[in-house]
């Protein structure tokens, strides 16, 4: 049986928000998306891109996986499947994003996992395969001295550096970026506090978002 909180929640959707953005959803399947934000985010179900911006439909191009890892471009895309990748070439070559925010959190549970080293869900281990990417980032930060909280989430934030990084392995995002076109963000969502965090660029440290 479908979830009836689906249903519930659908039922509402109608009455609500399909009914205040009736004609906002006939433009976007008449015209077609032009979303010129991409946000990277993991698919940890307390962090929605949706819900922290208040976004409208249409205004985001979303992706989600397991720590909101990129994984560095690859000469030959015929060795594994790619959602990630295939997401990133087709909101920068065919949307044509103006800017990509890489959006990490506190209390990942991927990087606690890496962390941790923690036990094979299953004998295929996907997330163990998936989270040894950022085997780099954790020979970046150094063992834990002091501590836990602080070496953890100093590895929360360097794999939005990490992901940041590997975008510009791809061409077509390095083009863009070069050309003025294309703007690389990261950013930082305390879960407990609600607090965001966004890294500056030249210094590669978090600071509280300053608001309007």
């Amino acid at each position: 049986m479908f979830p009836e909180r689906l249903t519930q929640g659908y039922s509402s959707f109608l009455a609500g928000s399909l009914s205040q953005e009736r004609e906002r959803y006939q433009d976007l399947a008449e015209n077609g998306q032009h979303p010129e934000i991409m946000v990277i985010g993991c698919g940890d179900s307390r962090v929605a891109p949706e819900i922290i911006f208040n976004a409208r439909p249409g205004e985001m191009f979303v992706i989600r996986n397991i720590a909101n890892i990129v994984p560095p471009s690859e000469a030959d895309p015929d060795t594994s499947f790619h959602g990630t990748s295939a997401a990133i070439e087709f909101g920068v070559n065919a949307l044509k994003v103006k800017h990509i925010v890489v959006l990490g959190h506190a209390s990942c549970g991927g990087v606690a996992a890496f962390a941790n080293n923690a036990a094979p869900l299953t004998k295929r281990d996907f997330i163990g395969k998936w989270m040894s990417q950022i085997k780099p980032v954790a020979e970046r930060v150094g063992p834990q001295d002091g501590d836990r909280q602080t070496w953890i989430r100093n590895l929360e934030w360097g794999v939005i550096e990490y992901s940041l990084d590997n975008l510009m392995t791809f061409p077509a995002v390095r083009d863009a970026v070069d050309k003025g076109e294309l703007m690389l963000h990261g950013a930082y969502f305390g879960i407990a506090t609600g607090l965001l965090f966004i890294r500056d660029p030249l210094t590669g440290r978090f600071q509280p978002c300053a608001l309007p």
